[in-house]
């Protein structure tokens, strides 16, 4: 059961096989080649030879007879035809507008632009950037721009999920309802099949049994398979992985099988090792068995939490941060902070907020209410309403507040579970961050560290009902450019249509003068006619 935050993100770019050097790089086909340097060319320098293309070909297309032709129907056009054009495309428009605004709040995101992306740029040879050197700035910017996405992923994998067979099949047991959505345990099959996986499992006849375990969707099948697999080779680490995860009906007995996959996923990391410069189908396998490793050495963390024995829990905690640190994304650091708020160890939390509690990286509800429970802890055994009106809020007591605020606004669900207005179930394996299901999973393990400290949950209480609305606002999305654009084109279109009606005359004027200069070949003797009867009824109004 593949472990860590936006494991399907994080695990998809390690899945992947590295980019070719430079110099090792495959000849590009000619089709390739042709559109490399239609991207490489400026735009200005097509622009212009399209022009000198469109005026050397003026004479047989007969352009200035066409031109002069569609002078002279717009000048023919009556003022009602301008009315029925505007009111048709106000009409038209307004209908696109009421689509993208209900599309934008049932979906979220405008339908134009979904197009524009999914199906247009494509076509216009936007996904063509991949032919840009690795030392390019154009890489450059698609790797910050990937490791932005990183940090606007929404749904992730929950760090502190329990165990499939020794907790949440005692649900089953007691209540004969699945604990987990399809939705989730589908999530996690994606995770499987990434995270302990690689293209070379066809060459090892365990992992190939393995491959398609991931992929069965029925729990019997995975664990019957996970034995076909130690049958083929005893030390198949993730037949064990998945035996301690599903088949272990107790903490004890999955503690047993990761220790017998720990044995197992050492002695194959250290092959890998030694091969991962031969090629880079050896690399994918090393980033493999390395997955395999650090989830091995976590669960095997949690175990000993479950059991009591926190300390060394904390200390393989703190090994694995050390050992792999590009594998901070998997949030081990928010098992690392339960595990010494239970031992009390409130300045070792401190410490490792302050390295993770950075605007650069995700935030998490497991970040923003710990770190407000540092400081609701200074003052919270003293802290009274009362007095607090009296006499005004300490400094200290202003920390304590906003930090209670940082942590509501980033997720307004928990304070609910952490006083007990809402009932806890078991968390799910997957979190929707700044959700609810987030909520339920920081109240399901910190509960207790809140209510050991006294006053903390009355000073939550306090500021929470303070700030408290009933529909949250956070984050406010904001609206595509395509809603703005159809808005305004809807009013637009309707005020000239209203305009056209009321002074037909005029605007008439007015839009063949447009079109008559838009077209290059106005038609002086028309536009100057009609000038003159308006010159003249102006008088004649005048004079009467």
């Amino acid at each position: 059961m593949a472990d860590g935050d936006g494991l399907g993100e994080a695990t998809a770019a390690a899945a992947s096989p590295p980019a070719p050097a430079p110099g090792l790089s495959p000849p590009l086909g000619w089709w390739e080649r042709l559109r490399a340097g239609l991207a490489g060319t400026g735009a200005s320098l097509w622009f212009v030879a399209g022009l000198g293309l469109l005026y050397a070909l003026r004479v047989p297309l007969r352009l200035c007879e066409n031109l002069a032709a569609v002078t002279v129907f717009l000048n023919s056009l009556t003022p009602k035809f301008y009315v029925a054009l505007t009111g048709t495309s106000s009409l038209i428009s307004g209908l696109i507008f009421i689509f993208e605004w209900w599309y934008f709040h049932k979906h979220g995101t405008s339908f134009i632009e979904q197009v524009s992306v999914s199906h247009l740029r494509p076509l216009m040879g936007g996904t063509e950037g991949s032919i840009s050197e690795a030392g390019s700035p154009s890489s450059s910017r698609e790797s910050e721009t990937s490791r932005q996405n990183l940090s606007e992923c929404k749904v992730w994998r929950n760090p502190l999920n329990l165990f499939r067979g020794a907790e949440y099949r005692r649900y089953t047991w007691v209540t004969g309802k699945e604990p987990l959505t399809y939705y989730d345990m589908n999530l996690s099959a994606q995770d499987h099949q990434t995270f302990f996986t690689c293209d070379t499992d066809f060459l090892r006849p365990s992992d190939t049994v393995m491959q398609k375990a991931w992929r069965e969707r029925n729990p019997p099948a995975r664990i019957k398979a996970a034995y076909q697999a130690l049958e083929l080779n005893n030390d198949c680490a993730t037949a064990y992985v998945l035996l301690a995860e599903e088949e272990a009906t107790t903490i004890v007995d999955a503690e047993r099988l990761f220790k017998q996959a720990l044995k197992a996923g050492e002695t194959i990391y250290r092959r890998s090792q030694q091969c991962q410069h031969q090629s880079p189908q050896h690399e994918a396998q090393l980033r493999r068995d390395t997955n395999v490793l650090v989830y091995i050495k976590r669960r095997l963390a949690m175990c000993a939490r479950k059991l009591g024995r926190i300390r060394e829990a904390v200390k393989i905690m703190r090994d694995l941060m050390k050992e792999f640190p590009p594998l901070t994304m998997l949030n081990i650091h928010e098992n690392l902070l339960e595990s010494l708020l239970e031992l009390q160890a409130y300045a070792d939390v401190q410490a490792v907020l302050a390295k993770y509690d950075d605007i650069s990286l995700p935030k998490s509800a497991a970040i923003c209410y710990t770190a407000a429970l540092l400081k609701t802890r200074t003052v919270s055994d003293k802290f009274s309403p009362e007095t607090a009106s009296r006499r005004g809020l300490s400094t200290a007591e202003i920390n304590a507040v906003e930090a209670i605020h940082r942590a509501v606004e980033f997720n307004p669900h928990v304070p609910k579970y952490l006083l007990e207005m809402k009932s806890l179930i078991l968390p799910p394996e997957h979190i929707l961050k700044r959700g609810d299901s987030e909520a339920i999973a920081y109240a399901f393990f910190h509960l207790q560290h809140w209510k050991r400290i006294e006053g903390a949950l009355n000073l939550l209480q306090c500021t929470w009902e303070g700030t408290f609305h009933h529909v949250s606002v956070y984050p406010k999305k904001e609206l595509p450019f395509f809603i703005h654009f159809t808005a305004g084109l809807c009013s637009s279109t309707a005020m000239i249509a209203l305009l056209t009606h009321q002074f037909p005359e005029i605007m008439g004027v007015f839009a063949k003068a447009v079109l008559g200069f838009l077209c290059l070949q106005p038609a002086p003797s028309v536009f100057e006619e009609n000038t003159q009867d308006l010159k003249s009824e102006a008088l004649g109004l005048s004079s009467g």
